[in-house]
């Protein structure tokens, strides 16, 4: 998986499409991310000693990472990652316009 927590990334496909967000925590075994506002889901929480009230809360679930493409810093548009070695470090590359991510 070539995502990393922080990425700006576009939804391609599925309810969300279109919108994007910020990727909060990837989940490499299961290739899952979870990006901020999309995918919002309503929790039941009980009261605890915490949240005496309890109530519903909004909480984001993950989507799979194929779903999601990284945006081009350049552009602001989907992009493919690519790889690429500079002075020494292997680094991640925009494929549409070659800039270093």
């Amino acid at each position: 998986m070539n995502l990393l927590k922080g990425d700006k990334v576009i939804v391609i496909a599925g309810r969300d499409k279109g919108k994007t967000g910020t990727i909060q925590k990837v989940i490499p075994e299961l290739n899952r991310v979870v990006v901020e506002g999309v995918n919002v889901r309503k929790k039941h929480k009980k009261p605890t000693q915490q949240n005496p009230d309890g109530g519903i809360v909004e909480i984001y679930a993950p989507i799979d990472a194929s779903n999601v493409m990284l945006v081009d810093p350049k552009t602001k548009k989907p992009t493919r990652i690519g790889h690429k070695e500079v002075k020494g470090k292997k680094v991640r590359v925009a494929k549409k316009s070659g800039t270093v991510l």
